[in-house]
C-alpha cells in the first residue's frame, strides 16, 4: 500500500508539472530542456557513455532550434534545418527498430553513442517542442494530446495484459508485454482520440485517430527499445528520480521515440489540407 501511494504521488507530481507548464510557452520550454538533460543522464548511464560531449550537443541543438523556431521564425533556412533534423532522426530511429528485431544486442560503439544520444534522445525533445509550437503558433494542446494518447495506451495495455494477456508480445525483451495488452492499448487510445479531438479543438477526429495509431505503435516500439538498452545494461529501471516508477526516461521513452513521427504526420497533414 505504501509503495502504491509513493507511486501515485510521484506520478501525480510528474503529470502536474507537465500540464502546469502547458499554460506558458517559456515554462514548457524550460521543463522540456530539464527533462531532456535528466533523461540524457539516465540514458548515458545505460550505454556507459562517460562524457560531457552529449550534454553540450543537447544544449546546442535544443537551444539552437528553440532560437530558430521560436524567436527567429522567418529566418532563412530554419525550416530546411528542421526538415534535415527530421530525416536524420527518423533514419536513426528506423535503425533502432531494425536493431530491436534483428540483433541480440543493440551495437553501441563510440561514434554510434553520440549519434543515438543526438538523433534519438535529443531530437525527441526538440520535436516535442516543435509539436507544441506547430506552424509557429503556441498550441500545447497538440503535445498534451500526444501525452494523453500514450498514457491511455500504456494504462490500458497494462490492465488488459495483466488480466487477459496470454500471448507474449516480445518475451526476449519485455516478458510482461502481451499481444492482448498491445491491442487493448491501441483500441482505447483510438477511442480516446475522439474525446481529444472534441475538447482540444485542434485537429479533426480522423487526424487524431491516425495519431492514436502512430503513438500506440511507435510508442510501444520506443518502450521496447529502451527496455532492450536496460536489459543490456543489466538494470530494471533507467534511474530512481521517480519513486515507484523508476527513472524519468522510463516515463518518457514512448513520447521521445514517437514525437518525430507525430511531427512528420503534422507536416504531411499541412501539405495535403
Amino acid at each position: 500500500m505504501k509503495e502504491l501511494s509513493i507511486r501515485a504521488i510521484s506520478g501525480a507530481i510528474y503529470v502536474l508539472l507537465l500540464i502546469g507548464s502547458l499554460y506558458m510557452q517559456d515554462a514548457l520550454t524550460a521543463l522540456l530542456a530539464l527533462f531532456g538533460i535528466l533523461s540524457l543522464v539516465e540514458f548515458s548511464n545505460l550505454i556507459h557513455l562517460k562524457s560531457f560531449v552529449q550534454y553540450i550537443i543537447f544544449i546546442l541543438f535544443f537551444g539552437g532550434f528553440w532560437y530558430l523556431c521560436l524567436w527567429e521564425k522567418n529566418l532563412s533556412g530554419s525550416d530546411e534545418a528542421i526538415q534535415i533534423l527530421l530525416v536524420i532522426t527518423i533514419f536513426v530511429n528506423l535503425i533502432l527498430i531494425k536493431d530491436l528485431f534483428t540483433t541480440k544486442r543493440i551495437p553501441i560503439f563510440s561514434s554510434k553513442s553520440y549519434i543515438v544520444t543526438t538523433f534519438y534522445l535529443t531530437s525527441g525533445f526538440i520535436f516535442m517542442l516543435l509539436i507544441a509550437n506547430y506552424q509557429n503558433v503556441f498550441t500545447p494542446q497538440l503535445l498534451l494530446g500526444g501525452f494523453i494518447l500514450i498514457w491511455v495506451n500504456d494504462s490500458a495495455a497494462y490492465l488488459i495484459g495483466k488480466n487477459f494477456g496470454k500471448q507474449k508480445l516480445f518475451p526476449r525483451i519485455s516478458p510482461k508485454k502481451t499481444v492482448e495488452g498491445f491491442l487493448g492499448g491501441l483500441f482505447f487510445a483510438c477511442v480516446s482520440s475522439y474525446f481529444i479531438s472534441l475538447y482540444t479543438k485542434t485537429l479533426g477526429f480522423t487526424s487524431w485517430l491516425i495519431l492514436a495509431i502512430i503513438v500506440s505503435v511507435l510508442g510501444t516500439l520506443g518502450d521496447l527499445i529502451e527496455s532492450k538498452f536496460k536489459r543490456q545494461a543489466g538494470v530494471k529501471d533507467s534511474g530512481v528520480i521517480m519513486p515507484g516508477h523508476g527513472g524519468l526516461l522510463d516515463r518518457l521513452d514512448s513520447i521521445i521515440f514517437a514525437s518525430p513521427f507525430i511531427y512528420l504526420f503534422l507536416r504531411i497533414l499541412s501539405y495535403v489540407s
